[in-house]
């Protein structure tokens, strides 16, 4: 009987977690929509737009909705970066896209990153691009509010986030390929 009771707390916290933090349900809206514009980014600058991000405040949290072509299929590492800056910086003596950004947006000092519940504030749910290159989804960020990220960045990495720092650093997304301020 403990094995059933243990396996239905993990059935329920799974469920918690997948619903609270990506979703297409209605949430009742207690702030305006801001549109953050998108922009493709590599480390010589930023380039064309390639969509926009809108956010609203809901008693859940952030509704974060997508509206973004051009990207490669599959799921890529999305978060809030500390800066509000898209602009290409050098790192370790070599340019990197949107590098100004500075890092993911930790002002609670988690000690690793993690998921959108438990690491970074600004570690947000994957998003998942389809196979023709767009991504119009509702993402939920339970622990944020818009006057939280003001003045700082929205950025998607190339490969996806395993909510871990192993086997790579930050979840593993990598290169920074598409980047917005939010103002």
């Amino acid at each position: 009987m403990p094995s059933l009771l243990k396996l239905s707390a993990v059935c329920a916290l799974t469920s918690i977690f997948a619903v609270g933090c990506a979703t297409t349900t209605q949430l009742p809206t207690i702030s305006n929509e801001q549109v953050v514009n998108i922009h493709a980014v590599n480390a010589q600058g930023i380039g064309e737009k390639i969509g926009t991000v809108s956010l609203r405040d809901s008693t859940a949290g952030l509704v974060i909705t997508t509206n973004l072509t051009a990207l490669p299929a599959g799921p890529h590492g999305f978060h809030i970066h500390e800066k509000g800056s898209c602009d290409p910086a050098e790192k370790e003596g070599k340019m990197g896209a949107a590098l100004a950004a500075g890092s993911h947006f930790n002002p609670n000092q988690a000690p690793h990153h993690g998921n959108p519940l438990t690491g970074h504030l600004g570690d947000l749910p994957l998003l998942n691009v389809a196979t023709d290159g767009t991504a119009k989804v509702t993402l939920l960020a339970p622990r944020l509010q818009s006057a939280d990220i003001q003045n700082l960045a929205i950025m998607v990495h190339a490969g996806s986030d395993n909510y871990a720092d192993s086997p790579k650093p930050l979840g593993g997304g990598g290169e920074r390929i598409a980047c917005g301020v939010i103002n």
